[in-house]
């Protein structure tokens, strides 16, 4: 037979991948090798074979890969083949079969599948009903250790007998979640409804324990083919290993390298164990890259070299050499964002350049704060991929809601908002008949407030004594504004009102990114009462809040102009950009300190690096921070220990005090206990900070300061001194700082260091 056409568009080894249809086969694809190619035209050659478009079985992550890949099946071998194809994500794929067969599992054919928010409504039904405490057992902490234990096969009745998730659920003060899970599965099964881990849970058991259904199956899709084999969980891999008992016509294409989604039970053992699992099975590596550099395919190459567990291969670029990885160590955070901000402009000039060519990637949403600061007053357009903006999050409206009452009680919008944050027992019906007499009387909902003794409102006596309550405490904050600094008095408010307990007191993903935004928001108040002392400006919540009511308060994202893309590597995984600046390279944030209790975590945390560094098409920067503020104080970082896993002949190092940290980055030692999460005034996680200075960089309080002296500042960097007015407490510097431009700083408090000649 003649093989079609478009086969000619394949390379060799893209080509050997395609062709080979007996059997089961592994492709592992290198970053930017082809991998969504190689699929589609293995499809698409299937289908010249003759093989009916229903008889093939593709399984994505997301349905926007499906859509693209039957798009481009369509243009080879036309629409009235694909558009039969049996192709969608795993969820889809099941969701349909098991309507098909869901009297086999005792439920109807139009059974109702439920989100994450129906199912959280109904764990917060059953909590309360069972009398448990729900600052105990939130709903989205149990979810996800129901949804963790269905990921991994084990039923309601099977964790019930499960010793050690119940002694883990026990050591965690929440013994009851087996009795949580048992009525939760229950009442799904009473109401015909599955959440979205029973889509996966349920089929396993449809072919497990129904022989016949799983030998349908197996016949009827002759040819199982999976995307991001990498990213697969337990259930999914055991339900493609039932589904392919008979024919074994496997193929799955992933990339070991870029395994990064362990915390969303995501197994790397199934793309590495594939050829022991499916007995005959071809290896087919792609490792041209088509995307980036030389420079950039070698040095990502050496450092995912350093992972032990893994398929090794040899990605190459036939592109030209490129640039090499730029390396820059920044003084502070603040320093990072200007410095950032000032490359993108000048290559912008220099190369001709998009704002919509620049990515910044960092490694936790809270990363983002500084950079959406400094751009704004850069005015360079950004947005916020696959998130939201730092100031636009739930737990950071919330305090600036307390903070806008606190300013001006009149705001009934932010009283509205907070009045029962964290929960004081004020209900809707409550709140609303404050409303209601604020309109009556045409007084602000404070002034109700304000004056309860002299406005009736149909309440009981208990409801009156709690509004009593959050009046008397506003009422204490407001009169410290003209005493207090932002960050004392925002300090105070947050702990105050039970908002940092609330926030501490849960330990799933969600619950940390939050307790991580609190830690950020509270470093940006400490920033600023430090510089606003520094520069001898108002320093006041007053002060603070117009800042971030400034900086909340951004255009529409939705027009198409470019922008500079925020994100962080999770997201941009599948992305790529023409300059992209990795930042926040250091210790205490990547790897990830709840890394640091495990290899195999560590292991992918450097795979995460490695998909930030193949994001780069042309040109990547590395940047890392000595100083970043922490817990009411500017901490010490020591580089990560990642930037030694590059090969030094591939990075430039950009300044002169940057070799010797690069080389003291922090060494590979023995995986340490993993912290535990601890109240809000306490570090978390400090086990490479320190709080030193460096010779022969000298304390300001010690030493006077001529116009012409090179200083260093902790988040402007380094500068030098152009002027100098005023004596005593008064005195003032004018400073040209190499990144942050012309700042006059007061003496007393800037805390400048003069570098002394060495």
């Amino acid at each position: 037979m003649t093989q079609p056409d478009f086969l000619n568009d394949l390379n060799e080894s893209q080509r050997n991948a395609v062709t080979h249809i007996d059997g089961p086969s592994l492709v592992i694809a290198g970053a930017g090798s082809g991998k969504t190619r190689v699929l589609t035209y293995k499809i698409a050659y299937l289908l010249t074979l003759d093989v009916k478009p229903w008889e093939i079985m593709a399984l994505t992550f997301t349905n926007k890969a499906a859509k693209e890949m039957k798009e481009r099946i369509a243009k080879l071998v036309g629409d009235n083949h694909a558009r039969y194809l049996r192709m969608g994500t795993f969820h889809s794929v099941f969701a349909s079969i098991l309507r098909q067969e869901a009297n086999n599992i005792g439920y109807n054919s139009n059974y109702t599948i439920y989100d994450e928010a129906d199912s959280r409504a109904l764990l917060k039904v059953i909590i309360k009903e069972m009398g448990l405490d729900d600052k105990t057992y939130k709903p989205a902490d149990v979810h996800c250790r129901i949804s963790n234990a269905k990921n991994n096969l084990i039923t309601a009745d099977a964790y019930s007998e499960n010793h050690i998730a119940r002694s883990v659920d026990a050591s965690d003060g929440k013994p009851q979640i087996y009795n949580i899970y048992k009525e939760y599965a229950r009442r799904l099964k009473l109401g015909n409804a599955m959440d979205f881990d029973d889509l996966l849970l349920n089929m396993w058991i449809l072919l497990k324990d129904h022989e016949e259904v799983k030998l349908k199956y197996s016949n009827v899709y002759r040819y199982i083919l999976i995307d991001e084999y990498q990213d697969t969980n337990k259930a999914q891999q055991e339900i493609i290993c039932l589904m392919s008992s008979i024919h074994n016509n496997v193929c799955a294409v992933g990339d070991d390298a870029q395994s990064i989604y362990g915390f969303r039970g995501a197994n790397i053992d199934n793309i590495l164990n594939f050829q022991n699992q499916y007995k005959g099975s071809r290896l087919f590596k792609l490792e041209q890259n088509y995307r980036s550099t030389h420079s950039i395919v070698k040095a990502a190459n050496s450092l995912i070299h350093k992972n032990e567990r893994q398929i090794h291969k040899e990605v190459y670029s036939m592109g030209d050499a490129g640039e090499p990885i730029e390396l820059t160590e920044l003084t502070s955070d603040r320093e990072e964002a200007l410095f950032i901000s000032k490359d993108i402009k000048e290559r912008m000039r220099t190369d001709k350049a998009s704002y919509s060519d620049f990515a910044i990637l960092y490694r936790t949403n809270f990363q983002s704060r500084t950079f959406e600061e400094q751009f704004l007053k850069s005015a360079i357009p950004y947005r916020i991929y696959g998130g939201m903006s730092f100031y636009q999050r739930k737990e950071i409206k919330d305090i600036v809601a307390y903070f806008r009452l606190i300013v001006n009680n009149y705001d009934d919008e932010a009283l509205a908002r907070i009045i029962n944050y964290p929960t004081r027992g004020i209900g809707t019906t409550t709140i609303q008949k404050v409303r209601d007499a604020a309109h009556e009387y045409n007084i602000s909902m404070w002034q109700v407030l304000e004056q309860m003794d002299r406005i009736p409102l149909p309440l009981t006596r208990g409801a009156l004594n709690k509004l009593q309550a959050f009046y008397r405490q506003i009422e204490g904050f407001t009169e410290k504004l003209d005493t207090d600094d932002a960050y004392v008095l925002g300090k105070e408010i947050i702990r105050e009102t039970g908002i940092s307990k609330d926030i501490y007191s849960g330990t799933d993903p969600e619950q940390l990114s939050r307790q991580e935004h609190l830690e950020e928001f509270l470093a940006s108040m400490q920033e600023f009462v430090e510089t606003g002392r520094e520069q001898d400006t108002p320093i006041t919540l007053t002060d603070f809040l117009q800042e971030v009511s400034l900086l909340s308060d951004r255009d529409d994202e939705s027009d198409d102009t470019p922008k500079v893309t925020l994100m962080t590597i999770h997201s941009a995984k599948g992305l790529e950009f023409p300059y992209v600046y990795v930042v926040g390279m250091e210790e205490n944030i990547f790897p990830s300190p709840l890394s640091q209790g495990s290899i195999r975590e560590l292991e992918e945390e450097r795979r995460l690096l490695y998909v930030a560094i193949t994001r780069a098409e042309r040109y990547c920067h590395l940047t890392y921070a000595k100083m970043r503020y922490r817990y009411g104080k500017m901490e010490w970082d020591t580089p990560s220990r990642f930037l030694r896993d590059i090969d030094p002949h591939l990075i430039h190092i950009n300044g002169d005090n940057v070799m010797p940290a690069y080389r003291r980055a922090a060494p590979m030692h023995r995986p340490q206990p993993r912290p535990a999460a601890s109240p809000m005034p306490q570090p978390r996680f400090t086990p490479t900070s320190r709080i030193a200075s460096h010779s022969p960089i000298a304390t300001a309080v010690n030493l006077d300061f001529s116009i012409g002296d090179k200083v260093s500042h902790d988040r402007f960097g380094l500068g030098v001194i152009t002027a100098l007015d005023g004596n005593g407490g008064s005195a003032k510097a004018t400073v040209e700082f190499k990144n942050a431009g012309t700042k006059q700083l007061l003496l007393k408090f800037a805390r400048l260091k003069k570098i002394m000649a060495e």
